[in-house]
């Protein structure tokens, strides 16, 4: 099993997870011509994606899936809250699949378990994504931790985890009022120090790989979340990894 990023942040987002030769795109926040070049960069066609699976209904997350999966003919899973948000845009998808009551659902050789989240969406969710044998997490666009949301993402091999702000970059930042309101609220986006704290307080005793992801451009910067994420773990910061708004991050093997 592997990952790897085509974007993360608020420009845009995409994460593709490969078990075999079964592979799942979670999100596409980006244009049909930029996603197939982020996705020949890692060496795939878009007709190698099995399905796209959505996180919630935000610009930089979906606006992208609808002419993907009418140009591939790609499945879409989604929730209810999702499918409602967006109106008559997947009408005409090839095949829309829900996803009822967070639960389980397989994707041929790839495990999918959502999970809710608080964010300022219809009904948001997340996903653990898993062979049998190994686990990738991936948490963002939460603006607080729960114990399910803990639960859930102890013992994993593998996570990916919103740093999207430092409190302080964001307090002194030229945003208006409201909007560092909604940022930093309950229902927004982690911060470094939040999600430092989710992180410690996890199983990681089987973790091979931490990606700090949903940076923000502008009251966030690598370092700054890499130096919580490391002292959660208790590690050099060279092992935590950034998920880039350009680049994402190249695959990563788990085993």
């Amino acid at each position: 099993m592997r990952f790897a990023c085509l974007g993360s942040g608020s420009q845009g987002n995409g994460l593709v997870v490969e078990v075999a030769d079964t592979r799942l795109l979670l999100d596409c926040g980006f244009t049909l011509k930029e996603t197939t070049i982020r996705l020949s960069k890692l060496g795939l066609e878009p007709g190698m994606i099995d399905g796209i699976v959505v996180t919630h209904e935000h610009s930089d997350h979906i606006d992208g899936v609808a002419r993907f999966a009418r140009r591939f003919g790609t499945p879409v899973w989604l929730t209810y809250g999702t499918l409602r948000s967006v109106g008559k845009k997947f009408d005409l998808l090839p095949a829309v699949n829900i996803i009822d009551g967070y639960q389980r659902f397989s994707v041929k050789d790839i495990e999918v378990e959502p999970y809710p989240v608080p964010h300022d969406a219809q009904e948001p969710a997340q996903f653990v994504f898993g062979d049998g044998a190994v686990r990738l997490g991936v948490l963002t666009d939460a603006g607080s931790s729960t114990p399910h949301i803990e639960a859930v993402l102890s013992q994993c091999h593998a996570l990916v985890l919103e740093c999207n702000h430092d409190a302080t970059m964001l307090a002194n930042s030229d945003y208006p009022y409201s909007l560092k309101q909604r940022v930093g609220g309950r229902f927004g986006h982690l911060e470094n120090s939040a999600s430092a704290s989710l992180l410690a307080s996890l199983d990681c005793s089987r973790l091979q790989h931490i990606i700090a992801a949903h940076l923000s451009q502008k009251n966030n910067t690598p370092l700054l979340a890499q130096t919580g994420l490391s002292g959660a773990l208790n590690c050099g910061i060279d092992w935590i990894g950034v998920a880039d708004q350009s680049d994402g991050f190249g695959w990563r093997q788990m085993i």
